[in-house]
């Protein structure tokens, strides 16, 4: 099961152990040789759109907080990167990272305008010696560099969105010059912890001008980095005793971004890009899972009782880390894991029209307030890290959960040497030149709330090339143009194609109960999790803060039962229900799915707002009453880990 790992990961502690070692390894970088690129290349927004639901998600992450950041948020509104005196580190690029694809996906002018303001003026901030971070040269030595890898990445984003060429003569400079910072002034916290988000430019200027001096740098920043490998070897990840505790070591966001350090690395050493992904996924997920896929982490890992908390930060930096082991590995796996996140954790973490978001979110999560401290339940979040607003807890979440619904409508489709390769089942439609000849695909679809899709592949002058489609790993059954298809593989249909030819994706769901801890079930139905939602008591709450203005509707939101949420499965026959996708696609109110099954109340502990863990021995009280579950991402507050019973 995909929360266990699943199959490519149970496997992947025998492969990891037998990789090639270190020594070879070592002995490649030294020759300083490029060893290879990614098996998939993600396409621009030049060459891919956004249809259908997807395309209306992207439209109200524009209408909601993402597209109004730059005009209300004072850390993105008079950044020092702009000029300003805010925040000069992380979280304009945070926000641009999300807001420049979203803006050139929607080929909205005003978005794209707003977001070339930034770039313009942080490449008018540069510095003449390359440094491209807001400080003076007497701050640098005490600079976390980590906001110039992450600078320097959006700067390559927007240069393949716009062909801006003055994009990579500014990145070029800026990471010469990070060389020699570095040879000095070795990485430290942030920056120690993530140095490899920097191999993602550095790996793009290579591919466009290599210098030797690159190569040096990439094995400089593995060297002065975490040794993940190393600590994934030796350390424990089961959750510490101690309550209230935070470290570097094991912070949820360092993990999900982590996932994809070898894969990145790879490209220099020549490594197996999968196997530390597996290896280190499987290991979180042994004592820290959710049953979306994910992991807890509040702000580290968290165990996996269902009232801990997992950060936004994580799900949208596990996300992109899944796209880029997608690409890199071309394994299947990490788009299961991408569709899990994506169709789960992410809407899970907004509300429905996307101006609030939560800074973590519960499993069972049955309301979303200020806690009172003696109540906190998180190991070091503020009692209001599960409030929906501007930026409860704190802001980093309110830059960066932008880059996840556009970064994943980025690789629903990506470019092989073969051809084309459909990655996700999404709406959308891509289009690109191969050998002077154009060729588009186009995938008609309203999954995941609904089992197939059909691809559309248009060629004006015949031409030869492959369509792979990777088929989800927890459908039973899939048939692609009549034939069957495996589970968790790609299949490919190699052919000359000219004119306009459909082919149909049948996918066979199949919903079941799944264990979890403590003795609790969950149901899931192909990359769907299902909740029993829980009816909310909604409080705006407007008031400012160290001169931040929470005002609706970009205030806070607290949520209070209105419903009962005490209740157990006690059977094993679940009745789908396809509804209408409306104009917000994981709507609280109107799902596009719901699920009809009998449930029994039970006693279950609550206090300030928390309910206790499962029950171990839940006493019945009253017969069993026919309920609804809808899909995880369409709650604000839910249960979805619930004891079962049975029942005369």
């Amino acid at each position: 099961m995909l929360q266990e790992g699943g199959q490519e990961a149970r496997r992947a502690k025998d492969q990891y152990s037998t990789n090639e070692g270190k020594t070879e390894r070592r002995q490649r970088m030294r020759k300083g040789e490029w060893k290879s690129g990614p098996k998939q290349r993600m396409l621009t927004t030049g060459q891919i759109r956004p249809e259908g639901w997807l395309k209306r998600q992207l439209e109200i992450q524009a209408e909601g907080l993402s597209g109004h950041l730059d005009l209300i948020w004072p850390d993105i509104r008079e950044s020092r990167w702009i000029g300003g005196d805010k925040e000069g580190w992380e979280r304009v690029p945070y926000w641009l990272d999300g807001f420049i694809p979203l803006a050139f996906l929607l080929d909205q002018e005003d978005l794209k305008r707003r977001a070339k303001r930034y770039v313009d003026a942080i490449l008018e901030g540069q510095d003449e010696d390359g440094w491209i971070c807001p400080c003076s040269k007497e701050e640098r030595e005490h600079y976390d560099v980590w906001a110039a890898f992450l600078i320097c990445k959006v700067l390559t984003l927007y240069a393949d969105c716009t062909e801006d060429d003055r994009i990579e003569e500014a990145v070029y400079r800026a990471l010469k010059q990070l060389l020699s910072h570095i040879s000095v002034h070795t990485l430290f916290n942030w920056a120690a912890a993530r140095w490899y988000e920097c191999l993602i430019p550095l790996w793009w200027l290579y591919e466009r001008r290599p210098e030797k001096w690159m190569l040096d740098l990439a094995v400089l920043l593995e060297a002065e980095g975490v040794d993940y490998e190393k600590l994934y070897d030796r350390f424990d990840f089961e959750r510490p005793k101690q309550r209230r505790y935070w470290t570097q070591i094991n912070h949820v966001v360092n993990t999900a971004m982590a996932l994809k350090s070898r894969a990145l690395m790879s490209r220099l050493t020549g490594e197996d890009p999968d196997a530390f992904a597996l290896h280190m996924y499987r290991t979180v997920m042994k004592y820290n899972s959710m049953p979306t896929g994910h992991f807890t982490g509040d702000e580290c890992l968290s165990g996996d009782d269902p009232v801990q908390g997992s950060e936004c930060c994580s799900v949208a930096e596990a996300m992109y880390s899944c796209e880029v082991l997608l690409a890199e590995s071309g394994n299947s796996f990490w788009g299961d894991l991408l569709e899990k996140e994506a169709f789960n954790c992410l809407p899970a973490t907004t509300t429905a029209d996307m101006w609030a978001h939560q800074y973590v979110q519960m499993t069972n999560q049955i309301s979303a307030r200020t806690f009172p401290e003696e109540a906190v339940p998180f190991n070091s979040n503020s009692g209001e890290a599960n409030v929906f607003g501007l930026e409860p807890n704190f802001g980093c979440c309110t830059a960066n959960f932008n880059q996840a619904w556009p970064k994943f409508a980025l690789s629903a489709i990506m470019e092989s040497g073969a051809g084309l390769a459909v990655n996700l089942l999404v709406p959308c439609a891509a289009r690109v030149e191969r050998d002077g000849k154009l060729l588009q695909v186009r995938v008609h679809s309203s999954y995941p709330f609904r089992d197939g899709a059909v691809l559309e592949v248009s060629a004006q002058e015949e031409m030869e090339c492959e369509i792979s489609v990777r088929i989800p790993g927890f459908v039973q059954k899939a048939l692609v143009d009549g034939k069957e298809a495996e589970p968790g593989r790609f299949f490919s249909i190699k052919r000359k194609w000219k004119g306009s030819v459909q082919i149909p994706v049948e996918l066979k769901m199949e919903g079941r109960l799944i264990d979890r801890p403590h003795g609790a079930k969950a149901y899931v139905r192909g990359p769907l999790v299902y909740a029993l939602p829980v009816r909310a008591k909604t409080r705006a709450v407007e008031y400012t803060r160290d001169g931040v203005e929470r005002k609706a509707p970009y205030c806070d939101y607290e949520m209070l039962p209105d419903s009962d949420w005490n209740y157990a499965f006690c059977s094993e026959h679940f009745e789908v229900r396809f509804e209408e996708i409306k104009e917000h696609p994981f709507s609280l109110q109107e799902p596009p799915i719901r699920v009809k099954t009998e449930m029994v109340p039970v006693a279950w502990e609550e206090k300030d707002g928390i309910c206790g863990p499962v029950p171990e021995n839940p006493v019945v009280l009253g017969k069993p009453r026919e309920m609804e579950l809808q899909p995880y991402g369409c709650t604000d507050l839910r249960v979805t880990e619930l004891p079962f019973v049975k029942t005369e």
